[in-house]
């Protein structure tokens, strides 16, 4: 066997050597990724459980009083997503879904909460967009970082009178899918058809708007902490999975070459040996 030939393949076994041991690190790093997301997805189940407690008190609320937007409403759209990736199409679902939304009301005003979301809706809902936050799904969301979000809100004093909150609904460890939480302002729970019946002050009638407002807000990130954990998971189960495939294809490979290389020394040697 030419000289050159035979450092080719010791070359190509080298490269195929490297290449089999940087995807055994892949799949330790993604099966310990699946072990956390693992552990983390029956606490953020329970979390969920809790917050559409919420979610229910404010839609019963809203059912009861009759609370409808007008025809001609500003609808303000709250995108409810994570700083985090590796979980599959979490975020590109609400993003996609937010993209229908906003088409149909083009001059919305939009509030990203997480920068998963807010890199994918900034290419095309850029002048839509009115505040975004990050540092969401860091960890089990609660009522105060909710609160904290609908200050800020209403603080930046953007004209709504309704709200589309949009957020994975959890359907199953295996499922999810975008959906919608309304919420609604001051004036239109106060034009609401049943809204004499619950006889409240306008004093407190600020603070239960502001309330309602939360309790969606937090329904809703849990319920996509919740969907992300299981889509985390599932998608670390799947790379664990194919790098295990392709480890082996590569053992498989890399023995061939080895192989081969040893056959041609051993031919090589009989070969110079018979010369003699």
């Amino acid at each position: 066997m030419p000289k050159n030939v035979s450092i080719a393949h010791r070359l190509a076994i080298f490269l195929v050597q490297l290449r089999l041991k940087s995807v055994k690190n892949i799949e330790k790093i993604t099966g310990s990724m699946k072990m956390i997301a693992s552990t983390k997805v029956n606490k953020a189940t329970r979390g969920m459980e809790a917050a559409r407690a919420f979610g229910v008190a404010s839609k019963a609320l809203f059912d009861n009083a009759e609370t409808k937007a007008g025809e001609d409403a500003k609808t303000l759209f709250v995108t409810s997503s994570s700083d985090r990736g590796l979980c599959g199409g979490i975020h590109s679902s609400v993003s996609k879904a937010t993209r229908r939304a906003v088409a149909d009301k083009p001059d919305a005003s939009l509030v990203i909460l997480g920068d998963k979301p807010k890199a994918q809706l900034s290419r095309v809902l850029r002048r839509n967009i009115a505040i975004s936050f990050n540092q969401i799904g860091k960890d089990a969301p609660t009522f105060d970082e909710a609160c904290s979000i609908v200050d800020l809100i209403e603080s930046s004093e953007l004209e709504y009178d309704n709200v589309d909150i949009i957020y994975n609904r959890f359907n199953s460890a295996i499922s999810y899918e975008a959906d919608v939480i309304p919420a609604f302002s001051l004036e239109t729970f106060k034009a609401s058809p049943n809204f004499a019946a619950y006889e409240i002050e306008d004093d407190v009638l600020a603070n239960l708007q502001q309330f309602t407002f939360a309790n969606s807000v937090y329904h809703a990130l849990a319920e996509g902490h919740a969907a992300e954990m299981c889509a985390k998971r599932a998608a670390m189960e799947n790379a664990t999975k194919n790098a295990g495939d392709m480890i082996g294809k590569l053992t498989m490979f890399y023995n061939r070459g080895r192989q081969a290389v040893i056959t041609n020394e051993l031919i090589d040697i009989i070969t110079g040996a018979s010369a003699l």
